[in-house]
């Protein structure tokens, strides 16, 4: 690889744990640079979905508290090779501000390799509805409908590569997500040194 890739994650309160920090330290364990970007340049408070015997849905409880090293308004999404969304409840509000809908644009528009996982769609919904019609996608069951609704199929597998976009369930889908996306971003950063 000619240069060292850049990522950025996407996070921010009621990020899911696992969403977020697995990711962090798989690609930091490849010598890549990593930023995690919030609303606001704070510890962020993380959040563990998990499910509970009679519960007919997932339940939350507290998770690690995480620092942010920018502030979404201080990205430069031309910066870097790759984008990372955790779901969690992040996704549903972290999609109303509108630095985050020009970040992910700048990403689907330049091709450049998005991982998505759980409610992560829904920030590409919002930001590039238009990018999404006729993909291959998968996501948390619960967002199905969105997906389907914007005009992509939806599949139930751990991980779904189409294109620029790698997609994955939940966080049990963590190692065939990211061995996904790091693919992509060898290419990216290689087709682009």
């Amino acid at each position: 690889m000619a240069r060292t890739p850049k990522i950025l994650v996407l996070g921010g309160d009621a990020a899911e744990a696992l969403e977020i920090l697995y990711p962090y330290f798989s690609l930091r364990e490849e010598g890549w640079e990593v930023h995690v970007a919030a609303p606001k340049r704070k510890k962020f408070q993380t959040v563990v979905h998990d499910f509970e015997p009679g519960w007919d849905t997932y339940t939350e409880k507290p998770g690690y508290r995480w620092a942010a090293d920018k502030s979404f308004d201080e990205v430069d999404p031309g910066e870097y090779d790759g984008l990372v969304i955790p779901g969690g409840r992040l996704p549903e509000y972290v999609r109303l501000y509108p630095k985050v809908v020009e970040i992910v644009k700048h990403f689907m528009e330049e091709g450049k390799p998005v991982a998505a996982i759980c409610h992560a769609p829904l920030v590409l919904l919002a930001a590039a509805p238009e990018r999404l019609k006729g993909r291959r996608m998968t996501s948390y069951i619960a967002v199905k409908p969105d997906v389907v609704n914007a005009g992509a199929e939806w599949v139930d597998e751990e991980v779904v590569v189409d294109g620029n976009l790698v997609t994955s369930r939940a966080w049990p889908d963590n190692p065939a997500w990211m061995r996904e996306f790091k693919k992509l971003v060898r290419e990216w950063v290689e087709k682009h040194s």
